[in-house]
């Protein structure tokens, strides 16, 4: 039995929690300030509760910091004292690079940085993971990697990707969604009522994402497939690039990967 603890269970934390709640190869607990929630939380997953972090590291061998960025500090600082070098720390903290999680620490065990998005809240997220420190040994990194598959996707990433990572593809669910609604706008523009829009551009979407996974084809070739000469969508993707909706796209992954490094 493998024992997982989770100190700070937010949004994320939760639903990393509802995962794994279901693997009975694993023993969870947990702790956080908002009791209220944790009590509910532990009805719904079964999690055992701990009065203090302290207490989930003396019962953990992997432990999540679901802390917010700036909390992250004082919490790695108050349980250094506790950690163990056969233990692992699994940070999911927006721009907190590995090694100053370790030196708050107390460099006692192996740091692995995980960057989620929100999509693993359903089950489908797409997590980077960060296997830089050399203390980490192969069962923990197959186990940690094991974790986050049970929620959706994984990809192995050295920590300098990680700003990268998080443009893109942590970021990434604001633009989708900010197509999909600019979508559903012209939807009713066109006479739709909003939940008729919506639900044929979830559709529309739910249909093109799997296409794309199915065939060889790349993108651009797939939508070259639908833009026949002079028709609908010659009409509308003209219209895209006058507005140069391609390189906002582009500039706006770039910018949100400055802000990254800016806050790391």
């Amino acid at each position: 039995m493998t024992r997982v603890g989770l100190i700070g269970i937010g949004n994320m934390g939760g639903a990393l929690l509802n995962g794994w709640c279901k693997d009975e190869t694993l023993a969870l607990c947990g702790y956080d300030i908002n009791q209220d929630q944790l009590h509910a939380i532990s009805q719904e997953t079964g999690l055992e509760i701990k009065d203090s972090a302290q207490e989930v590291v003396a019962a953990s061998d992997y432990i999540l910091l679901g802390v917010k960025p700036q909390q992250m500090q004082k919490l790695l600082t108050s349980i250094a004292p506790d950690l163990q070098k056969n233990q692992c720390l699994i940070s999911i903290a927006a721009g907190i690079r590995r090694e100053t999680l370790a030196g708050w620490s107390g460099h006692t065990c192996p740091v692995v940085r995980v960057m989620p998005n929100t999509p693993a809240m359903v089950g489908a997220g797409v997590f980077a993971l960060c296997y830089d420190d050399k203390k980490l040994s192969s069962d923990q990194k197959e186990l940690i990697q094991r974790l986050f598959l049970s929620l959706g996707q994984v990809q192995i990433l050295a920590e300098d990707y990680f700003d990268a990572f998080t443009a893109l593809v942590a970021t990434g669910p604001a633009y989708v969604y900010y197509f999909m609604d600019s979508l559903i706008e012209a939807g009713v523009a066109l006479g739709f009522h909003r939940s008729q829009s919506k639900e044929m551009i979830q559709a529309l979407l739910d249909g093109s994402v799997k296409m794309s996974r199915e065939s060889s084809l790349s993108a651009t070739e797939l939508r070259e497939m639908v833009t026949s000469p002079a028709g609908t969508a010659s009409a509308g993707m003209r219209e895209l690039e006058r507005r140069a909706a391609r390189s906002a796209f582009i500039d706006a992954a770039l910018a949100a990967c400055r802000r990254s490094e800016e806050l790391g």
